[in-house]
């Protein structure tokens, strides 16, 4: 253990060091409370033998302050007192001290606190460390409370959460962000043919095809079924929102998920889109940005799939009113 002894009596310093270090203990000196502090503060210490009457700031004072300002480190409190002195043994327990030592000091006094400071340390480390583990598992808890276990992308409750603080903080300082709404188009054909496992693993296909294209700031979501959500906070007001959405159709459209029970070509698994933005100045809520991008996807999905569409409040992308699109295949 580290061990502080502050006494600024001589012959009681020097032998304390002279029994803490023949037990093995590491030991550091000081003359005063004030002195005793800055080592506290800039140091781990395990155990602090303190005089009760020193010069700058007594025993019971730097015990106080152990007690208020040390945090989450443990440090056994041993008041030292000469034998004269019997109340000063109450008023230091009051004070925040484990224990007490009359001096002058007798090796065998000083080895028995030593090995109730080491059990009680010990027993605080352990407690650390077991508290420590369950905000891990905590957090993992919450981690996994946020993450649809199918595709391991957000959820609904974080893509929510996300939304909400995402929108707030665009409102706060001034920036656009932008939404983007993804179906898998002829899901139910999909799922009739191939069966539900198939449908799942092409669930997985997609989110997984989505992921690897989602770039650091952006955040992909699954919206709920065969939808996904593709939140772009702090983007430029300008077609980058569009752009985005058709890099995700078009990622998704070139892994060539088979789809035999297609009605329309290509036989393979695509995306319909729809996006929008918020810009500032915009009267408009999340949930009514929202609303433009379902609204944006179902005309994408009503003009032929395969497509992305983007909202009146996408910037630069109005050329037919409701918005462009780019087909491959």
């Amino acid at each position: 253990m580290r061990v502080l002894i502050v006494d600024d009596d001589a012959t009681t310093r020097l032998g304390l060091k002279a029994v803490v270090t023949k037990l093995g203990h590491t030991c550091l000196v000081a003359e005063d409370g004030t002195t005793g502090w800055e080592l506290l503060t800039n140091g781990a210490v395990d155990v602090l033998f303190a005089n009760w009457t020193m010069p700058g700031m007594d025993g019971p004072e730097l015990c106080r302050r152990v007690r208020d300002e040390a945090g989450e480190r443990s440090i056994y409190v041993v008041l030292t007192t000469g034998p004269d002195h019997p109340e000063h043994i109450s008023e230091g327990m009051r004070a925040g001290a484990d224990d007490y030592l009359n001096t002058p000091v007798d090796s065998l006094a000083v080895q028995s606190r030593l090995v109730a400071a080491e059990r009680v340390t010990g027993l605080h480390r352990s407690l650390a460390l077991t508290r420590a583990e369950l905000e891990r598992a905590n957090l993992e808890l919450r981690e996994q409370s946020r993450t649809d276990e199918l595709t391991n992308l957000g959820n609904r409750r974080r893509m929510e959460e996300d939304l909400e603080r995402t929108h707030a903080r665009a409102m706060r300082v001034g920036r656009t962000y932008g939404i983007a709404l993804f179906d898998i188009d002829y899901f139910k054909s999909y799922n009739d043919h191939y069966g539900h496992v198939g449908g799942d693993e092409a669930l997985r296909r997609v989110a997984s095809s989505i992921d690897m294209v989602v770039r650091a700031g952006e955040c992909a979501y699954r919206y709920g079924g065969e939808e996904f959500l593709l939140l772009m906070p702090d983007c430029r007001p300008t077609d980058s929102i569009f752009i985005t959405g058709e890099r995700i159709r078009q990622a998704v459209f070139e892994v060539g998920i088979p789809h035999a029970s297609r009605p329309a070509r290509p036989p393979t698994v695509t995306l319909s889109g729809g996006v929008a933005s918020w810009t500032p100045g915009s009267p408009l809520s999340f949930l009514e940005v929202l609303e433009e991008a379902d609204e944006a996807l179902f005309q994408a999905k009503s003009d032929g799939r395969n497509r992305v569409y983007a909202a009146p409040s996408v910037d630069g992308c109005n050329p037919l009113g409701v918005g462009t699109t780019v087909v491959s295949g």
